[in-house]
């Protein structure tokens, strides 16, 4: 048998899982990749094979007979590729220490701090994995997590990491340096607008009830790109005090009105299935990360109370 010549592992993997499923939907959700991704891949190898694997509907799949008998050949396939695999990282897998977490997350909070813990734990070797899709723990094999939600994690330990606080911020050069004084004013400038942080509930804190949400200007989905774009002088941005500290305490935004917090109906948890909380390598990143929410907490309050230059100072002392 010529091993060359069988279809692409990603097609494979995506069949499996809409086979599984019979719903392409449900396949690219399990994957994390996009319904058109899915679609494409089979169609791909059903040209390949030269053969019909799903009868199409509308928006509907069945599995053909013969995609069903193919399924289950791929499956036990896989399955086979995935206990070999297993077998192999078993030795490493004691080593190896698997937390997930939102995208933004990461990117904003935990890649600035993450150093320290590689410099503390270099008997762990660390994998982060950003994701903004729940974490399902038997599945995708990960130790621990850090989520932004109510808190309800059934089956699951769950500690309260960190409070969040939306507020209003922009650019210390924008619009020419002439910021708001008051909310009134502040909403006759261009507000940016974000999937994640509604303006809503910010302007209910700042008596501002009768103000509809801003339906106009660019909608950023990524809480990242938003900042960017109030960094670079394009409007006031809601942002979430996690995300933001660095570029306030830095200079690079200015808080506005620092007494009026916008509420958060979510916060950040650390979860961790309850068997693993006391393994040495989930032990180690919980107590690091608590550490770093403490001093998170110190950096915010001097950014906010005595400026940012005395906050750079700290965040120099601080090791940042």
């Amino acid at each position: 048998m010529d091993l060359r010549q069988l279809p692409a592992l990603n097609a494979l993997k995506a069949f499996e899982a809409a086979a599984r499923h019979e719903s392409f939907s449900r396949a690219a959700d399990e994957l994390f990749v996009t319904h058109g991704a899915v679609s494409h891949q089979i169609r791909a190898l059903e040209a390949e094979l030269g053969v019909a694997l799903f009868a199409r509907d509308g928006k509907r799949v069945r599995l053909t007979d013969t995609g069903r008998r193919y399924a289950g050949h791929v499956r036990d396939a896989l399955t086979l590729l995935a206990r070999a695999t297993a077998e192999i990282r078993s030795g490493d897998r004691e080593r190896r220490l698997v937390v997930s977490m939102l995208t933004s997350f990461a990117a904003r909070w935990v890649t600035p701090r993450i150093g320290r813990f590689i410099e503390a734990h270099p008997e762990w070797d660390l994998e982060l994995q950003s994701t903004n899709a729940l974490t399902d723990f038997v599945r995708d094999d990960v130790d621990a997590a850090i989520r932004f939600g109510y808190g309800h994690y059934p089956g699951l330990h769950a500690e309260l990491l960190l409070d969040e606080i939306f507020f209003p911020a922009c650019a210390p050069h924008f619009n020419g340096g002439k910021l708001p004084k008051t909310p009134h004013e502040m909403v006759q400038l261009p507000l940016l607008r974000s999937d994640d942080e509604l303006w809503r509930p910010w302007f209910d804190a700042a008596g501002l009830e009768d103000l509809p949400e801003p339906k106009r200007g660019v909608l950023y989905q990524d809480s990242s790109n938003l900042l960017q774009a109030a960094m670079d002088g394009q409007g006031i941005a809601l942002v979430r005090r996690s995300l933001a500290m660095h570029e306030i305490a830095s200079g690079r935004l200015v808080r506005l009105f620092k007494d009026i917090d916008g509420p958060s109906p979510w916060r950040y948890y650390f979860i961790c299935p309850p068997q693993l909380l006391q393994t040495g390598r989930v032990k180690a990143f919980r107590d690091w990360v608590f550490d770093e929410v403490a001093r998170f907490r110190q950096l915010y309050d001097t950014a906010c109370e005595a400026g940012p230059q005395a906050a750079a100072d700290a965040m120099r002392a601080a090791g940042k």
